[in-house]
C-alpha cells in the first residue's frame, strides 16, 4: 500500500490563516487533516452575472490552500441558485431562472481565470448533477438522514421562523439538504473532504459532513470564514456609487482602485491581512510603518495596488494610479479618452446630459452645489474647475466643443469633490 505524500508545515498553514483572521471555525481535526494533500471546494450561488469583493475573501484563501499543495473545486451553483440559501436574511430571495442562470455562470467564471491565471482550479456547477435525480429518490436517499428539529434549531433558520410575518417557505428550507448532497457528491466522486465558506454558512456546510458520515461512513471537514466588517458598522463592499464588483464592466479598474485606497485606517490592518498575497512578515512590516505615518496612507496604496494588479492587471493599476495623479493634481489634459470611460462606468458620480447646459444648472446636476445662490458662490470664491481649469464665469454654456472628447464634462468642487457630466449623441452644441 502506498503512503499518502505528506506537506511540511500544515500546522504552520493554519497557523498562518489564525493569525491573518481568514479561520473562524473548524471542525475538529482540521489541522491533522490537511497533513496531507486534500481536495477541498468553494460554492458560488450566481445570484448576479458578476461577484463582488465579498467574494475575494473564499477565493483568494483558496489560492492559499492551492498554493499549500492542495487541490480545489469551485462550484457554481445552477441547482442551489435556484432556490435561495436563507442563512441570515430577511426575506425569501427572488428565483432565478435557468437562461438567466448560465449566464451568470458564464460571467462569474471568467473572474475565476483572472484571481487563478496559473493554475485555474476545476470548476462545476452543482446542476449537472442534480438535475435527473428525482424527488422520491431524494427524500429516499438524502432526506432520511436530516431531522427536521435539528435542521429548525440552527440560527439561520431560527432567525426566519422567529420574524413576525415572513417565515420560511419549504423551498428555502430544503437549501440545506441540497448544499449537504453537493458536499457528498464531491467526496464520492472527487475524492473531496473539505468545504471552506462564510461563517454564516456553517450549518449548511455540517450539514454535508453529517450526511458524508451516515451514508457513506466517512471523515470530512468544514471551515468557515468570517464575514468581513468595517470599523464604522457599514457594510463592507459598499461606496457611494453601489456595490464594488469584480466585473470592470461593473465597476471601473480606477473605480475598484479607489475603494481600496479610500479604506479606513481602522479597516486597513485587517484588510491587508485578509486580502494580500503577501507573506504575513512582510505584511506585518508594512503595518507598522503605516502606524508611524498614518497620514501617508501607505497601507492603503498597497491594498489598492496590490489588489487591482490581481484582478485586472499591472496596466489597469498603472492607468488607475495615473487617473488618480491627474485628477487631483488638476492634470486632466493628460486623462486619455478610455481613462473617461472609466470614469464614467463607476469611477466617479456621473450623470448624463442630453443638451446643452449652463454651467450653473450642471453644478445642480452634478450634486456639488445645493441652489443656484450657491453655484454662484462657489464660482465667485474661485472653488469650481471645469475640465481642470479654474471657472468664474457663471454664464459659461457646456457644450460638445468645450467638452472632453465631444463629450465628457469633469466638475471638481474644492479639493475632493468631483462629478462627470457625460454628454449623449444627440447632444447640442
Amino acid at each position: 500500500m502506498t503512503t499518502p505524500a505528506t506537506l511540511p508545515n500544515a500546522a504552520a498553514f493554519i497557523a498562518d490563516l489564525e493569525a491573518r483572521g481568514l479561520k473562524y471555525q473548524s471542525t475538529e481535526g482540521l489541522a491533522e487533516h490537511l497533513a496531507q494533500p486534500r481536495t477541498l471546494y468553494c460554492g458560488f450561488d450566481p445570484t448576479a452575472d458578476s461577484l463582488h469583493i465579498g467574494s475575494l475573501v473564499p477565493l483568494l484563501t483558496l489560492r492559499r490552500f492551492q498554493a499549500q499543495g492542495h487541490n480545489i473545486i469551485i462550484v457554481m451553483g445552477g441547482a442551489t441558485g435556484m432556490i435561495g440559501d436563507p442563512s441570515f436574511k430577511a426575506t425569501e430571495r427572488k428565483l432565478l431562472d435557468a437562461t438567466t442562470l448560465a449566464h451568470n455562470i458564464a460571467g462569474i467564471t471568467k473572474h475565476i481565470a483572472q484571481i487563478f491565471p496559473d493554475n485555474r482550479p476545476q470548476v462545476v456547477d452543482n446542476h449537472s448533477w442534480t438535475k435527473d435525480v428525482g424527488v422520491l429518490a431524494f427524500l429516499r436517499d438524502i432526506g432520511k438522514h436530516f431531522s427536521v428539529s435539528q435542521m429548525i434549531s440552527r440560527d439561520s433558520v431560527k432567525t426566519r421562523l422567529e420574524r413576525e410575518g415572513e417565515g420560511i417557505s419549504f423551498t428555502e428550507f430544503a437549501y440545506a439538504l441540497l448544499q449537504g448532497f453537493d458536499f457528498l457528491h464531491l467526496y464520492e466522486n472527487a475524492g473531496c473532504t473539505l468545504q471552506i465558506g462564510g461563517s454564516d454558512q456553517w450549518g449548511n456546510m455540517t450539514a454535508g459532513t453529517e450526511l458524508i458520515r451516515k451514508k457513506a461512513k466517512g471523515e470530512a471537514h468544514v471551515m468557515t470564514l468570517p464575514l468581513v466588517t468595517k470599523a464604522d458598522g457599514t457594510k463592507f463592499g459598499k461606496s457611494e456609487s453601489g456595490t464594488i464588483w469584480l466585473d470592470p464592466a461593473k465597476t471601473s479598474p480606477y473605480a475598484f482602485y479607489q475603494f481600496w485606497l479610500n479604506t479606513a485606517d481602522a479597516d486597513v490592518e485587517n484588510f491587508l491581512r485578509y486580502f494580500s498575497l503577501r507573506p504575513l512578515a512582510e505584511i506585518e512590516g508594512h503595518i507598522a510603518n503605516h502606524r508611524q505615518t498614518a497620514s501617508l496612507r501607505f497601507a492603503q496604496g498597497l491594498l489598492a495596488k496590490d489588489l487591482t494588479t490581481l484582478l485586472h492587471g499591472e496596466a489597469a493599476t498603472a492607468a488607475a494610479e495615473a487617473i488618480s495623479t491627474a485628477l487631483f493634481d488638476g492634470t486632466v489634459d493628460k486623462l486619455t479618452e478610455a481613462d473617461f470611460t472609466q470614469l464614467a462606468t463607476g469611477g466617479l458620480p456621473t450623470a448624463p446630459i442630453s443638451q446643452a447646459m449652463a454651467l450653473i444648472d450642471a453644478l445642480l446636476v452634478a450634486g456639488l452645489a445645493s441652489s443656484k445662490r450657491e453655484a454662484r458662490e462657489f464660482l465667485a470664491g474661485g472653488a469650481i474647475q471645469h475640465n481642470g481649469v479654474v471657472v468664474t464665469d457663471e454664464t459659461l454654456q457646456l457644450t460638445t466643443q468645450n467638452a472632453k472628447y465631444g463629450r465628457y464634462h469633469l466638475l471638481k468642487r474644492g479639493k475632493k469633490h468631483f462629478a462627470l457630466l457625460v454628454m449623449q449623441a444627440d447632444g447640442a452644441a
